[in-house]
């Protein structure tokens, strides 16, 4: 599984970069506009479009940049814009698309996926994002993508308010209870209308973690080339569960990778094997140092 960090700071590319195990960044204006309020926190200014080639020097693997439009063709000319744009600088950029760019219900639903297909056919590789169903990632595939990315985090969130659960952004939503809840409810109901009524999925989606396996059941029986990335990614549980499943790529935060080397015995064993070093056993490294 590669591991692409979730974050526009380049501050925190960079270190991310040093530990040695990151395979490409994922931006969005979301993270843009993070980056840029820190920026001014701190009294410096920024000018993007260098800051943006940056981020693409900063990264050997892929770099991936959103648009911002709504039609078809506003998608496709900014799509332009950014590759010719920014690949140049290190050969490394990937377009965000929305696979679905309708602000309402009645809006066109297909702008992004005819996007999809005319970057594809120029040869631009494209990130479908805002990925919330199976279904979605499926035309997404079709239309040409070379990356779909399942936002988990959202499902999870989604299912938790209609249920009325309190919890943390990074807290990790266990379906299982929700699916004994929904047992539960339905052997209280006497016929199947009533029991069809009990349903806490999402059109049978119970978790983030089951999209994501979903999409990977649908493209492998159809052998689609098409790349998942686990994005929207909350906790290192996650990261467990969707690697256990062979995705190919978990878009993680900074914050959670940091979580992922993290654990109570790990420190607790170092504090141990620290004290335990002998005076004799400490000599030999100060020895081997001087000589060299």
């Amino acid at each position: 599984m590669k591991i692409f960090i979730d974050t526009a700071d380049i501050d925190e590319i960079r270190e991310a970069q040093q530990w040695g195990i990151v395979d490409g960044v994922t931006t969005n204006p979301s993270l843009i506009k993070k980056a840029v309020e820190k920026m001014k926190a701190i009294g410096k200014t920024m000018e993007m479009e260098e800051y943006i080639a940056e981020i693409c020097r900063a990264v050997d693997g892929p770099v991936s940049l959103e648009v911002k439009g709504i039609t078809a063709p506003e998608l496709v000319r900014e799509a332009e814009l950014l590759y010719h744009k920014f690949n140049p600088v290190n050969h490394n950029v990937v377009i965000k698309i929305p696979v679905n760019t309708a602000l309402r219900k009645d809006d066109e639903p297909f702008e992004g996926i005819k996007a999809i297909r005319a970057l594809s056919e120029k040869d631009i590789p494209v990130n479908t994002t805002l990925v919330m169903t199976p279904t979605q990632a499926l035309l997404a595939a079709k239309a040409g993508a070379a990356y779909v990315s399942p936002f988990l985090g959202r499902i999870d969130d989604y299912l938790r308010n209609r249920l009325g659960i309190d919890y943390g952004k990074m807290d990790f939503f266990d379906s299982t209870i929700t699916r004994i809840m929904e047992e539960r409810e339905r052997k209280a109901r006497d016929d199947y209308r009533e029991m069809a009524e009990v349903d806490h999925s999402d059109d049978g989606i119970y978790d983030g973690i089951e999209l994501v396996e979903s999409i990977l059941r649908v493209y492998r029986a159809y052998a689609m080339k098409t790349k998942v990335i686990a994005a929207s990614v909350r906790n290192a549980r996650q990261v467990r569960r969707v690697a256990e499943m062979g995705v190919d790529i978990a878009t993680i935060p900074f914050v959670v990778i940091k979580e992922m080397v993290s654990h109570y015995k790990t420190e607790e064993g170092m504090r141990k094997f620290t004290e335990d070093v002998v005076e004799e056993y400490r000599q030999l490294f100060e020895d081997t140092g001087r000589q060299q």
